[in-house]
C-alpha cells in the first residue's frame, strides 16, 4: 500500500515540478531560493500525501502551498541574511532589457511579501483576482488593495509617473 501512495505521489508531483519551480522564481525571483521553496514544499506534502491526494482541487492546494511556503520564509530571520556581496553571472533573458528587469525585481522585493505575492500572481502569472484571493488567504478586495497599493509603491520606487484617469 505504501509503494502504491509514493508511486502516486511521484506520478502527480514529477509533471508539475517546472510549473510550480516558474512560480516559485516569480515569487521570490532567484532560481536557488525557488529550488528551496518547491522543496519545502514538496517535502510537507510528501509528509501529509494521504489526506493531501484527497483534497477536491489538488492543483490549487499545491500553488498555494508554495505561496505559503514563500510567505513564511519571507519572515523567518534567516532571509535577511546575505552571503555574498556580488550575485553569480546568469544568462539574459530576452524580451527586456536586462538592467531594467533587474531594476524591476529588485523594486518588487522591497515590498511586503503578502503584496509581492499578489503582484506576482496577478500580472506575472496572469491569475484573476478570486483565485489570487484563495491562493494568498485573503480576501478579493484585499488583493485588489494589494494590488492597487503594491503598484503604486513600485512607481514611486521606479520613478514611474501613473497611468491618465489613475487606473492602477
Amino acid at each position: 500500500m505504501r509503494d502504491d501512495m509514493e508511486r502516486e505521489y511521484v506520478e502527480y508531483f514529477q509533471p508539475r515540478l517546472p510549473q510550480l519551480h516558474r512560480l516559485a522564481v516569480m515569487l521570490c525571483g532567484d532560481a536557488d531560493r525557488a529550488d528551496d521553496i518547491v522543496q519545502a514544499t514538496v517535502t510537507t506534502l510528501f509528509a501529509r500525501w494521504r489526506q493531501v491526494r484527497q483534497v477536491d482541487n489538488l492543483d490549487a492546494y499545491v500553488r498555494r502551498s508554495v505561496v505559503n511556503t514563500f510567505l513564511s520564509e519571507r519572515r523567518r530571520f534567516w532571509f535577511r541574511v546575505v552571503l555574498t556581496e556580488t550575485l553569480p553571472d546568469r544568462p539574459a533573458v530576452t524580451g527586456q532589457p536586462a538592467d531594467e528587469r533587474l531594476e524591476i525585481r529588485a523594486a518588487l522585493r522591497t515590498l511586503p511579501p503578502k503584496q509581492q505575492a499578489v503582484l506576482v500572481l496577478r500580472f506575472l502569472c496572469d491569475l484573476p483576482v478570486g483565485d489570487v484571493a484563495e491562493l494568498v488567504g485573503c480576501s478579493p478586495g484585499t488583493v485588489k488593495s494589494q494590488t492597487s497599493d503594491g503598484l503604486a509603491k513600485l512607481r514611486r520606487k521606479l520613478g514611474v509617473l501613473a497611468p491618465v484617469g489613475g487606473e492602477a
